[in-house]
């Protein structure tokens, strides 16, 4: 049975998995190459904890207690020498990831499960240094930012690992309220990035045709569409308005729709001005620093908000 976590890279997607489990009571090492980094990612999880006790998600006592879970330290074996699953989020890099499986791989137990966070690289390459009998123990696991909020974890049964073992990990997230999609193939982006890279094509597209101002299109796809999606999934949406209508519409539309093969030319336009999003003060949008840290809380709120509701879904 899976009690203590390990996982390694403090950033955007570690924080925020190290805080997941620690807020359902797993004991979790938390691992970075530097303590700078380590202490940013604890003043963060506090903060997160605390607007989630603010929003009546946990108690007020539950925000030290969930912190009290999470240990630091940048000396790796110490993080990972008595863990049952360790989840690297380091970038995304082969290289990197090889060497760092190979490691964990004689610094780990040998029933310790090894997995990844990635949605774009191949399991196979990721555990090519890895001893046969680990590669039975390893898995993709990807999750979305913020970790602690999205419910979704794609979990990889590619063939290396017996169901026992997967069930053994499913059931993990289970218990952290998490929603597993099992993968069945070892497909490039996955399943939710694909479908999200779907809709943004045409997003970009829409702006860049002139079609509609920024907001207005953004306002189309959250009370339309993606309004609908945050309880039903599009295979149920296309059963409940009839697949001889979907065929119809698909054969209208689909082929007037952007097909490209390669991120839209106002994107590259955009991050070659340095016009990057909120992180830069301006995207398709304008921010203000002050304004970037509301936002982001706003945010922050609404996905709580929207969490306590998709329970009733499920």
């Amino acid at each position: 049975m899976i009690k203590k976590i390990g996982v390694l890279g403090a950033g955007t997607m570690g924080h925020g998995i190290a805080e997941a489990f620690a807020m359902y009571g797993y004991d979790v090492n938390l691992y970075d190459v530097n303590m700078e980094a380590l202490q940013k990612a604890k003043n963060f999880i506090k903060e997160e904890l605390e607007l989630l006790a603010a929003e009546g998600v946990i108690s007020k006592e539950a925000v030290q207690e969930s912190l009290d879970r999470i240990k630091v330290s940048i000396d790796l074996k110490e993080i990972v020498e008595d863990r049952d699953y360790v989840i690297e989020c380091i970038p995304e890099n082969m290289e990197l990831k090889q060497n760092l499986f190979k490691q964990l791989d004689e610094y780990c137990p040998p029933t310790t499960i090894l997995a990844s966070n990635t949605s774009s690289l191949p399991l196979s390459g990721m555990m090519a240094l890895v001893s046969e009998e680990r590669k039975q123990r390893m898995i993709v696991n990807h999750m979305f930012n913020p970790a602690h909020l999205i419910p979704i974890v794609e979990l990889s049964y590619f063939g290396n690992m017996p169901e026992a073992i997967y069930q053994e990990v499913k059931n993990l997230y289970l218990s952290i309220k998490k929603q597993p999609v099992k993968v069945l193939k070892d497909v490039p982006g996955l399943v939710a990035n694909r479908i999200m890279q779907g809709v943004a094509r045409e997003v970009f597209s829409l702006i860049e045709q002139g079609v509609a101002e920024a907001a207005d299109i953004d306002r189309a796809l959250k009370f339309g569409p993606a309004f609908r999606y945050a309880t039903t999934g599009q295979l149920e949406v296309s059963d409940f308005g009839g697949l001889d209508i979907w065929c119809i519409v698909g054969d209208n539309l689909l082929k007037v729709m952007d097909n490209r093969q390669s991120a839209n030319e106002l994107l590259r336009q955009k991050v070659s001005e340095g016009k990057l999003g909120a992180k830069s003060g301006e995207g398709f949008f304008k921010y203000s620093p002050d304004e970037v840290v509301k936002i982001k809380e706003d945010f922050m709120k609404k996905l709580i908000h929207q969490l306590k509701a998709s329970e009733y879904y499920v």
